[in-house]
């Protein structure tokens, strides 16, 4: 069932947003700072996974919406604005110690793990934090990423003509952030569809910032198909008490027409280097290449 806020007029949740950092501006320093963060992979469950968390009664969310996108799109914004985005210590503390826990926060965007600059600032700026990283299989990742992008209107191609595009969209659009980190690109974070499934590499950024022992990946065919069993994974690698929500949902899942068969084989050769890569870096084969 929706709620008040979801059904608010956009221009009233915008209102109420900047009202909100307004005042968390004002007692920023008085805020917590996330303990752990969901790096994404995009279209990998984070959506679901974010609500599970938030079941367990130490997580307390940010107080605006799911993505503050400070470690991507935001970071020029600064610290006293990040931290303005989370609650203020004593109420989260209250509201968690009813349950005898000590609360945790923590912050959540799909871009995080694709962005070049993201994983550095996050061990400069929460050198202590756990980070989560869901992925799954790169090809359907790709067609799904390309669907939602369509839906919002940032996309106006085919998939065929979006993949063979790629390269030229997002490839200059890559030296200028590696160039000036201050630089947001659209077609980097919107058209990346085949790019954002090259995780090793991405993996490979967060484990040489932050050490192997800080990042936990989590398989979202996994996740769906056992959430019990890694759901509890999870709360261990987070450091919180055993619990379990009441049930298990699937968020943001878009049903539409299937991929065609050409472009499902273009990507699936495209992946296999990259499968072979993260295999290497897991110590096991994804559930997709089993």
């Amino acid at each position: 069932m929706s709620t008040l806020k979801q059904r608010a007029p956009q221009g009233m949740k915008q209102l109420g947003r900047k009202v909100s950092l307004s005042a968390g501006l004002r007692t920023s320093s008085r805020r917590m700072v996330p303990g752990f963060v969901l790096a994404g992979a995009q279209r990998c469950g984070t959506t679901s996974l974010f609500r599970a968390l938030l079941d367990h009664p130490a997580i307390v969310q940010p107080v605006h919406h799911k993505g503050v996108n400070y470690f991507d799109v935001n970071y020029a914004e600064g610290w006293p604005w990040y931290q303005a985005h989370f609650p203020v210590k004593t109420l989260a503390s209250m509201r968690t110690r009813r349950a005898g826990e000590d609360a945790v926060s923590f912050d959540a965007s799909g871009y995080y793990i694709y962005h070049p600059h993201a994983a550095a600032r996050i061990a400069k700026d929460l050198p202590d934090a756990k980070v989560l990283v869901m992925l799954r299989d790169p090809v359907e990742r790709a067609f799904s990423a390309y669907r939602h992008e369509f839906a919002r209107g940032y996309e106006t191609e085919s998939f065929e003509k979006a993949l063979e595009l790629e390269d030229e969209r997002v490839e200059p659009e890559l030296e200028k952030m590696l160039v000036d980190p201050t630089y947001a690109s659209f077609s980097h974070r919107h058209h990346s569809y085949r790019r954002r499934g090259f995780y090793a590499e991405q993996l490979e950024r967060f484990t040489e910032a932050l050490g192997r022992d800080q990042v936990l990946v989590v398989d979202s065919d996994r996740f769906f198909s056992r959430p019990v069993e890694e759901y509890r994974r999870i709360i261990e690698f987070l450091g919180l008490r055993p619990h379990l929500p009441a049930h298990f949902d699937q968020w943001n899942a878009r049903p539409g027409s299937p991929m065609s068969d050409a472009a499902r084989q273009q990507l699936t050769t495209a992946f296999e280097p990259h499968d072979a890569a993260l295999q290497r870096l897991l110590g096991h084969a994804p559930s997709w290449r089993r």
